[in-house]
């Protein structure tokens, strides 16, 4: 059997009481566990706000809705953002009739804090930055420079889920406006696929309830959770049918409690790739600022001939992946094509290691014994 890049790790029975518990009560849709796992992701990263949605992609396309209307941006205006993540960070720009504009990557393959600066024009509105493999990067510049432009800033956390800094998660920092969180099928903490959006402020976080329920302005389950229930409300918004569902939460409730161990193995997976792999010097390593406390959901490196490698890897059972494509390179990107040389090099060069629960020790060096016999 090959071994796969990438794997959830499902506690099977303990998810299945979960579930249970939902059928029994007769609620699978919002509320009930929703609910309960917005308070314990509250109470796990510190957010004062969560909502729990169907994805990660919906809650980015909430923010630059919300913020959007908020700040009373007109179509046209800008975005910066990277091209070195999965299409739906930068869908969600598009889909406000925003413009993306690309900045350059780091070492870290986040966004350059550098370039970035260099790419606020007039029309610029806001920044997405996005935990790439869970990374922090240089965020904390990032901040610095959106305050110093009175920017606002999206944090794309769908890798960074368990990603702390000195204990604290990134996402709660002073100058972030909002986080939105990933839980598809394959992230750390995989549920079959829902997110979860925190805002800094109240506001935003009530016109998220009402936006992702249709512009209704009273949930279903907040209607019934009063004793009779009470079925007149309005309709506020042209809203949309964003909000996730209890057995997707009940998944993610347990799914929760071992986000810590899980990330805790990952980092050492990574550590015995980073020693199997520091001597080859044809084999660049992405580095991680606070490895001892990174989610890493992916580990990459940058290789000569990454397509040769796939494939003699693939014949070793070994399947790799790549993560991700330079956005430039897509038509509906194109016009940023050249604008971020060094994103669009290694973009080139970069292949996915398998990471997760799965994977023993033999394993991992039987990939790292492969990869050095092929790179060399």
């Amino acid at each position: 059997m090959k071994i796969q890049v990438l794997k959830p790790k499902f506690h099977v029975e303990e998810c299945l009481d979960q579930v249970r518990e939902c059928l029994e009560k007769g609620w699978t849709g919002m509320g009930f566990k929703t609910v309960e796992f917005e308070e314990a992701w509250k109470k796990y990263t510190g957010h004062k706000f969560a909502y729990y949605l169907n994805s990660n992609t919906v809650g980015l396309h909430l923010a630059v809705k919300i913020l959007k209307m908020s700040n009373g941006w007109n179509d046209g205006d800008e975005i910066i953002s990277t091209p070195i993540t999965f299409v739906s960070t930068n869908h969600a720009i598009m889909y406000e009739n925003l413009k993306p504009i690309f900045a350059d990557v780091d070492e870290y393959l986040c966004l350059d804090p550098v370039d970035m600066e260099k790419k606020i024009s007039k029309k610029t509105k806001a920044v997405i930055f996005v935990g790439y493999g869970g990374r922090v990067g240089q965020l904390d510049k990032i901040i610095a420079i959106c305050k110093k432009h009175n920017l606002k800033l999206i944090l794309d956390a769908a890798h960074m889920s368990g990603t702390k800094v000195n204990g604290v998660c990134p996402g709660t920092w002073e100058g972030i406006d909002v986080s939105v969180y990933s839980y598809q099928a394959v992230k750390n903490l995989a549920t079959g696929d829902s997110g979860c959006i925190c805002w800094a402020d109240e506001a935003s976080h009530n016109l998220t309830k009402m936006l992702a329920w249709c512009g209704i302005n009273k949930d279903t389950y907040a209607r019934s959770n009063k004793g009779t229930y009470a079925w007149k409300y309005d309709v506020d918004y042209v809203g949309y049918k964003y909000n996730g569902n209890a057995i997707m939460a009940a998944i993610a409730l347990t799914q929760l409690k071992y986000l810590d161990e899980e990330n805790e193995r990952r980092r050492e997976i990574v550590q015995m790739y980073n020693e199997g792999f520091k001597n080859n010097s044809l084999i660049k390593i992405i580095p991680a600022p606070f490895a001892d406390e990174c989610s890493y959901h992916l580990y990459e490196l940058v290789v000569p001939d990454r397509e040769a490698l796939l494939d003699f890897l693939s014949s070793n059972d070994i399947n790799c992946g790549v993560h991700y494509r330079d956005n430039t390179e897509y038509s509906v990107y194109k016009y940023g094509n050249g604008t971020c040389p060094k994103a669009h090099e290694i973009s080139q060069h970069l292949i996915t290691m398998p990471l997760h629960m799965w994977l023993t020790n033999d394993e991992v060096r039987l990939i790292i014994q492969k990869v050095n016999e092929f790179v060399k």
